[in-house]
C-alpha cells in the first residue's frame, strides 16, 4: 500500500487513512494487526448471534482463549457468550509464529482489541447509513444499534452486507475504560469445562473414523542405528519403519504398546554418541565456550569483542559471586501426541505446538510436500512451558500417515520417551562480582553469563531440520543447530542486566557448545530464572555486606515507581522479612524482577523451614504482587503469576536433570522428581492493576522472582548461602560442610 509522510510525522495511507509514524508505538497499539492488517481475517459473523474471532495465538492453559475473548466482547460491545475464539489452523488464521515469550495480549490481544474496536465503528456506520441517523444516535448493546425512536438493527444483518475489506493501519478509539463490564472484571475460562468434566479436549482425545494408534519406539542413545531387519507385523500391529525410524501402529492403544514391547526385544541398535557427564559443570561450559557477545540496553552485540572485566580498585568492599543452573525438564503431566492423516497429496496434522505454522512448514520440508499442502490443526496439550516435544510427535505421526496412506494415526509419546528425547531446559553459570562505595552503594557490576542456546525450535530450513525422527530416516536430513539469540533480552541474556541503578555495569553473554548429542530449546522463561536467581541472590549478598536491610537496599538502587510499589507491595503482604519469634529454622526472603526488563514487574517474598536434622526445606508461604499494566482477565493473570511461581519453586528445590553416557538417565517422575500438591505454600497474591498502562505477558515473570526469594529465604533460615540450583538436601549440607 502506497504511503507518505504528512507534515506532523504520522504516515498516511494512499487512500488518506493515517498510520502510527513510530514504528515501537504503531506495534504497542495494533500488535500483530501490522503484520496482518486485513480486517476479515481477525473476526467473522458466521451465522446469526455469533462472532468468531481469529488468533494465531494457541490455548497452552494460560487462558489466552478467555482472554480474547473478554477483548472481544468488550469493543464489541456484545456479551463474550457469543464470542466464539477459533483454534489456529494454519492457513485459515493469522500467522503469529510462536505462542511464547509472555506475548500474546501483548501481540495478539492488540490486535484482537483493534480489529473489534475498527469492526465496531464499521459496523456502526452501516447501521446509520440504514437507519438514516448519525452514527452518534446509535447505541449499542448485545449485538444491536438502537436509534432514539426504538428502531433497531442487529450487526448480524448488518455483516451480511459483505465482507469489511478493510486495511487497518491505524488504531481506532476503544470503548472507554470507564464503561468496561468484561475487561478488569473477567469470565469464566471457556477451556476448562471440557478439562474438569472429562469431554474431549487433548489431542489424545481426538477419534476419526478408522483412526489407529501408535508407538515408536526410540534408540538407547542418540545417533544410534538400527542394524536388524524388522518384521513386518508384529502380533496385530503392523511395523512402520524408515530407515532408523521404526514404529508400530494397531487398531487401540493397548495393542500398540504390547506390539512395541515385543518389538523392543528384537531391536539391535548400534554406535550412537555418548554424553559427556560433566556437561553442566562450570569447567566444562568455560572451556566449551564458542562465542561472547557484550550485552548493551538488552541487545546482544555481535560486533567487537567483549570488554575486559570492570576494575574494582577503588572501591571499598568487592564481593564475587557464582551461580549455577542445571538442565531442566519441561515436565509436561502428559506426554507429547499428534494425530496425522496422510492422503498421498496433502498431510492434516493435530498437534499441540507452540507454532503451527512454522511447524506445518517444517514437516513439508522433511516429508518433500508442498508446504501449501501440509495443514496443522492446533488442539490442546497438557501444557509445555517451552519447546517440549510436541513437534517431534508430530513428525513421528505424520511418517507412519504416510506409511498407512489414509488412515488417521494417533500417536503419543511413552513418558519415558518424554523424559529423555525431550529438549532439555538449558544449563547455566552466572559469575557476578560488584563493589560497594563507601557510601554502601553499588558501584559497578561485573556479570558473565555462560549458557547453552536456547531456542532449537523448528523452523522452515534452507538445508536440514530441528525436528528428532528426521535424523534417523533414510537417507537422513541434516541436524540444523540452533543460532545464537542476540535479540533484545532473549535467551540467556534475558534479564542478564539487572533492573537497579548500579554504577558501571558489564555484561558479557557467552554461548557454550552444543555439539554433543545434547539437545536444549526453550523453557519458561529462558535465561530469567539463573539470571534473577544470581542476580536477586547476589543483592542481597551485598546488602548483608553493606550493613543494609535488603529491602532498603534494592529501593535504594531503584528509581523506578512500579519496581519500589511491588516489592513495598509483597513485603507489606508478607508483614515484613522478620520471621516469627522463636522459629530458628524458619527463614524469609525477597526476590524481584521486571521480565525481560519491559514487561511485568513481580515481587516475591517466601517463608520456609529447613531443619538442620533433614536439610529439606518446606515451603510455608508466599506473598506475590504483580504489576501487568492493564488487566484484562483477573483469574487469569493470578493463575499465571502463582503457576509460574510453583513450577519455579519445582525447579529451585527439586529438579535436575542427571546425565548419563546415553542421555538423561531420568525416565519416570520418581527420578525426576517434581514439588507435590501437598508441598505447595499458601500462596497470597496482590495484583497492581493499571489501566492507563498497555497490558504486558506475565506467563514467566514469577519465575525468577520466586527463586531468587527461596534463595534469600533459606540464606536467612540457615546462615548459610546456596548457590547451585536445585536446593536439596545434600546441596544445603555440602554448604553447611563447606562453611564448618
Amino acid at each position: 500500500m502506497d504511503s507518505a509522510l504528512t507534515e506532523d510525522g504520522v504516515l498516511a495511507a494512499a487512500d488518506g487513512r493515517r498510520a502510527i509514524g513510530d514504528e515501537s508505538t504503531r506495534r504497542r497499539l495494533l500488535g500483530s494487526l501490522v503484520e496482518h492488517p486485513l480486517l476479515d481475517a481477525w473476526l467473522a459473523f458466521p451465522e446469526e448471534g455469533r462472532v468468531t474471532v481469529r488468533t494465531g495465538k494457541v490455548e497452552l492453559g494460560q487462558g489466552i482463549r478467555t482472554a480474547l475473548a473478554i477483548i472481544a466482547a468488550e469493543e464489541l460491545v456484545v456479551s463474550p457468550a457469543r464470542i466464539d475464539v477459533a483454534r489456529t489452523t494454519t492457513g485459515s488464521t493469522p500467522d503469529e509464529g510462536f505462542t511464547a515469550g509472555s506475548r500474546s495480549i501483548e501481540q495478539s490481544g492488540a490486535a484482537v482489541r483493534q480489529a473489534c474496536a475498527h469492526a465496531y465503528r464499521l459496523l456502526r456506520d452501516r447501521a446509520a447509513a440504514r437507519l438514516e441517523v448519525s452514527a452518534d444516535a446509535l447505541v449499542a448493546d448485545d449485538g444491536v444499534f438502537t436509534t432514539s425512536n426504538g428502531d433497531t438493527v442487529s450487526y448480524f444483518e448488518l455483516a451480511a452486507e459483505g465482507p469489511f475489506d478493510y486495511l487497518v493501519t491505524a488504531p481506532a478509539p476503544l470503548q472507554p475504560a470507564a464503561e468496561h463490564r468484561f475487561i478488569g472484571r473477567g469470565i469464566p475460562r471457556l477451556d476448562l469445562p471440557a478439562k474438569i468434566s472429562g469431554a474431549p479436549a487433548y489431542v489424545p482425545d481426538l477419534r476419526l473414523p478408522g483412526m489407529r494408534f501408535a508407538r515408536v519406539l526410540r534408540p538407547p542413545r542418540p545417533g544410534a542405528t538400527l542394524e536388524t531387519a524388522t518384521p513386518a507385523t508384529v502380533g496385530s500391529a503392523d511395523v512402520v519403519r524408515d530407515g532408523s525410524f521404526v514404529a508400530v501402529v494397531a487398531g487401540s492403544e493397548g495393542e500398540a504398546e504390547e506390539a512395541a514391547e515385543r518389538l523392543a526385544a528384537l531391536l539391535d541398535w548400534r554406535g550412537g554418541m555418548g554424553f559427556p557427564l560433566d556437561a553442566a559443570d562450570p569447567s566444562y561450559m568455560a572451556a566449551h565456550v564458542v562465542s561472547s557477545y557484550p550485552i548493551i540496553d538488552g541487545l546482544a552485540s555481535d560486533g567487537p569483542a567483549p570488554p575486559d572485566p570492570i576494575s574494582h580498585d577503588d572501591a571499598a568492599l568487592v564481593l564475587h559471586s557464582r551461580f549455577t543452573k542445571p538442565f531442566l525438564l519441561h515436565g509436561s503431566i502428559g506426554p507429547s501426541a499428534a494425530v496425522a492423516l496422510h492422503d498421498g497429496a496433502s498431510l492434516t496434522v493435530w498437534s499441540h505446538s507452540q507454532g503451527v505454522g512454522f511447524l506445518g512448514k517444517s514437516l513439508a520440508d522433511v516429508l518433500g510436500l508442498d508446504r501449501g499442502a501440509v495443514t496443522v490443526h492446533h488442539l490442546d496439550g497438557a501444557g509445555c512451558y517451552g519447546h517440549n516435544g510436541a513437534d517431534d510427535a508430530a513428525l513421528d505421526a505424520a511418517l507412519v500417515a504416510r506409511a498407512c496412506q489414509g488412515q488417521p494415526i494417533s500417536l503419543r509419546w511413552a513418558r519415558a520417551d518424554e523424559h529423555r528425547f525431550e529438549p532439555l531446559g538449558p544449563a547455566m553459570v552466572v559469575d557476578l562480582t560488584a563493589s560497594l562505595g563507601r557510601d554502601g552503594r553499588v558501584s559497578s557490576w561485573d556479570e558473565d553469563i555462560l549458557t547453552y542456546r536456547h531456542n532449537a525450535r523448528p523452523l522452515p530450513q534452507a538445508t536440514g531440520s530441528r525436528l528428532l525422527a528426521s535424523w534417523s530416516l533414510d537417507p537422513p536430513v541434516e541436524r540444523s543447530r540452533a543460532a545464537p539469540m542476540l535479540d533484545f533480552e532473549a535467551g540467556g541474556h534475558r534479564n542478564g542486566t539487572p533492573h537497579y541503578e548500579l554504577g558501571a555495569m558489564r555484561v558479557v553473554k557467552r554461548d557454550v557448545d552444543d555439539a554433543s548429542p545434547l539437545r536444549t530449546s526453550a523453557m519458561r522463561s529462558l535465561g530469567a530464572l539463573a539470571n534473577v536467581f544470581a542476580i536477586e541472590s547476589f543483592m542481597d549478598e551485598l546488602a548483608s555486606a553493606a550493613g543494609a536491610d535488603p529491602v532498603a537496599f534494592r529501593l535504594g538502587h531503584t528509581s523506578d515507581p512500579r519496581a519500589r510499589a511491588v516489592i513495598e507491595a509483597a513485603v507489606e503482604l508478607a508483614g515484613g522479612l522478620e520471621v516469627p519469634a522463636g522459629d530458628d529454622s524458619v527463614g524469609r526472603g525477597l526476590g524481584f524482577a521486571q521480565y525481560e526488563n519491559s514487561m511485568a514487574y513481580v515481587a516475591v517474598v517466601v517463608e520456609l523451614e529447613v531443619p538442620a536434622r533433614t536439610a529439606q526445606i518446606t515451603l510455608r508461604h508466599a506473598w506475590i504482587a504483580a504489576d501487568a499494566g492493564e488487566i484484562i482477565d483477573p483469574d487469569g493473570l493470578l493463575n499465571q503469576i502463582e503457576g509460574g511461581f510453583v513450577q519455579a519453586a519445582s525447579w529451585t528445590i527439586k529438579e535436575k536433570v542427571e546425565l548419563g553416557p546415553d542421555g538423561p538417565s531420568c525416565s519416570d517422575w520418581d527420578s525426576y522428581p517434581i514439588l507435590r500438591f501437598s508441598e505447595i505454600p499458601s500462596i497470597h497474591t496482590k495484583l497492581i492493576d493499571r489501566p492507563d498502562c498497555p497490558p504486558v505477558g506475565a506467563g514467566e515473570a514469577s519465575c525468577g522472582p520466586a527463586a531468587g526469594a527461596i534463595a534469600n529465604a533459606l540464606a536467612q533460615a540457615t546462615g548459610v548461602r546456596v548457590r547451585d540450583l536445585p536446593f536439596r538436601p545434600e546441596a544445603i549440607r555440602a554448604a553447611f560442610d563447606a562453611l564448618d
